[in-house]
């Protein structure tokens, strides 16, 4: 029935729609998230062969072959180890049925169409997706230069006059801090979950 439903509210060929919440339960890729482990839906878009799932911690994306097909290819995409970039929006013109937002995530660039009258709701999404793409991009800078800092103080060190005996110890140890510290540095500037982001810009 829900598919019926959705498919009425679609009206085109393959122009997403903007679910609502208390929808979310009713589509297929709800059963991919993994609620299990605090996984939750704050975005979904779904056209007749297609549905884009973004939760705080991925985009699920079930890729339909086709409108009249049951076949699906499941695409998951963690925002921590697939940065989002190019993020834009391109707003309906006076004729055009359909908006259109437009994204890379990792090395996957996505075009996606929806129906123009959820362009508020993807305006959130637009908003959302910069913010996480910020955050990423930031992130990542901060540990290009923590990896530089260690560079340097590993030559740094390296310079100090050291006695044969006492070398194989002093190396062990500075391997052993370094790895330690690369560890947590690494934890602290990257990001699992961006339920904040969406809590903030999504407003059902």
């Amino acid at each position: 029935m829900f598919g019926k439903v959705a498919a009425d509210m679609l009206g085109l060929s393959d122009i997403g729609a903007v679910i609502k919440p208390e929808d979310y339960d009713k589509v297929d890729a709800d059963d991919y998230v993994m609620h299990e482990d605090g996984e939750k839906i704050y975005f979904l878009i779904k056209s007749k062969s297609d549905e884009y799932c973004f939760t705080n911690k991925a985009l699920i994306h079930l890729d339909g072959t086709s409108a009249t097909s049951k076949k699906r290819v499941l695409r998951r995409f963690d925002y921590s180890s697939h940065k989002i970039s190019n993020v834009t929006l391109e707003t309906a013109g006076t004729v055009d049925l359909d908006v259109e937002i437009k994204f890379t995530i990792g090395s996957e660039q996505y075009s996606i169409d929806v129906h123009k009258k959820h362009i508020e709701e993807l305006k959130d999404l637009y908003k959302a997706l910069l913010k996480i793409a910020e955050i990423s991009r930031e992130n990542e800078t901060m540990l290009e230069y923590a990896r530089q800092s260690l560079d340097l103080a590993s030559t740094v060190l390296g310079r100090v006059a050291s006695t044969p005996s006492s070398l194989s110890e002093q190396f062990k140890e500075l391997n052993e801090a370094a790895f330690k510290w690369l560890v947590d540095t690494k934890k602290q500037y990257t990001v699992k979950d961006f339920s904040d982001v969406f809590e903030r810009y999504i407003n059902n």
